[in-house]
């Protein structure tokens, strides 16, 4: 059955204390809202982005990343119901199933969303919604069921009883429903509450009314629904985030030295036997081959690719370059949109000048395979280093070297005999 998502991402995230809209602030340099948008991308035909606090920001970020999705205003902002409902002009006619999602919620993973999806088909539920047991449920809407255990009906936080207070059971803020079904309730939602706001968690008790078969799915893993509010939010999820990839790296053959120092990107590709040491930073779409070394205090980034049995060492950055296999940079060097052959040596403090600030143009660097760089070496860009080119230590680059050369551009030697004792 055809799939369509709908995630909310209107509201105006005050404790954030930014200028930047709540869900287009960063873990590992992806938005939050990107995290989400990447769990549905093999569940759904197409994504409904509600928009609103900084609607433009958002729409932007959308609409150049993501083609599979259109944002839809939401004004004025009354509630996460009225949220959902505006996106029923677009879904007149359609007969498949809405996902509902939060796009502050960065942790939710793609194999939980297809285990909801296949719970909710496999009792030929209309609706269901998606659950989890807190310890503190504060600030969550309490799951509340029938003698019976069946669902009968979310009640938000200001709105719940003492009793209902003291459930420990929450929605966690995710539904699937049959659209055709469940569509009509939108029209019929009331702002009779608390907060003076059309609640999508009407639509529980709404369905029940109609003799619908409304059910809730309990996630085990409530670290998948943490929502983002506060900066403290973003780092605590920016932590269970990284911890969940380094756990998933070493249960694959992967060396993490000191993973309380070490981050890694869950869109990471690393390879067995490579071991990772500490104080090292990986962020980005990137892959590492085999039995490499990287770090002690490396930095990747930018969609980085370095093929089996290579060194990337103490205090180098990489960013958006290719590194085939045996190639080393053992220290101190920056090696930026460069594509780098095999058995390759670049020596300490070497840097890849790969932009000019005048033109604002990123050029690439281009090393074939078996060139050994000197220490303290400048490749301007673009240039080409041909196969077994040498750089003398200390040279600045701007030129292609033919295959097998040496190159340097130091000034002679010059030593004056006891200059320091005259000074003296």
């Amino acid at each position: 059955m055809e799939i369509k998502s709908v995630i909310l991402a209107a509201g105006k995230g005050t404790r954030m204390k930014s200028e930047t809209p709540k869900v287009l602030h960063k873990i590992f340099e992806k938005p939050l809202l990107g995290y989400v948008l990447d769990s549905v991308k093999d569940l759904t035909n197409e994504d409904f982005v509600i928009v609103g606090h900084h609607a433009e920001e958002v729409t932007d970020f959308v609409e150049k990343n993501y083609t599979n999705a259109k944002t839809v205003l939401q004004t004025p902002q009354l509630g996460t119901g009225h949220a959902v409902s505006m996106v029923c002009p677009y879904l007149e006619n359609f007969k498949g199933q809405v996902l509902i999602l939060c796009g502050d919620t960065p942790l939710i993973t793609e194999a939980t969303l297809k285990k909801f999806v296949e719970y909710h088909n496999s009792v030929n539920s209309d609706l269901t919604v998606m659950s989890t047991i807190f310890d503190n449920p504060t600030n969550y809407g309490r799951i509340i069921r029938e003698t019976d255990n069946s669902l009968k009906c979310i009640v938000e936080e200001k709105d719940a009883t003492p009793e209902q207070k003291a459930v420990k059971e929450v929605n966690a803020g995710i539904y699937i429903l049959n659209w055709a079904k469940i569509a009509p309730a939108f029209s019929q939602l009331t702002s009779n509450n608390a907060q003076g706001e059309y609640y999508l968690t009407d639509i529980i008790a709404w369905g029940k009314k109609e003799n619908l078969n409304v059910n809730a799915y309990i996630l085990e893993n409530s670290d998948e629904i943490y929502g983002i509010n506060s900066r403290r939010n973003l780092a605590e999820a920016a932590k269970i985030m990284n911890t969940r990839k380094l756990n998933a790296l070493m249960d694959n053959g992967v060396t993490i030295v000191d993973p309380s120092s070490t981050w890694i990107s869950e869109d990471t590709e690393i390879g067995a036997d490579t071991i990772i040491y500490p104080s090292t930073y990986i962020e980005g779409a990137n892959k590492i081959g085999k039995n490499c070394k990287i770090g002690p205090c490396a930095h990747l980034r930018g969609n980085v690719e370095i093929a089996d049995n290579c060194k990337i060492g103490n205090f180098v950055e990489v960013k958006n370059s290719k590194i085939d296999h045996n190639t080393n940079a053992g220290h101190l060097s920056y090696i930026g949109d460069s594509e780098l052959g095999a058995h390759i040596n670049i020596g300490a403090g070497t840097i890849t000048a790969n932009y000019n600030p005048l033109t604002k143009i990123k050029s690439k660097t281009i090393l074939k395979d078996n060139v050994k760089i000197g220490s303290n070496s400048v490749l301007v860009a673009p240039v080409t280093l041909d196969e077994g080119a040498n750089v003398g230590a200390g040279s600045i680059i701007t030129k292609n070297i033919p295959a097998w050369s040496l190159a340097l551009t130091r000034s002679p030697l010059k030593i004056l005999s006891d200059w320091v004792k005259k000074q003296l």
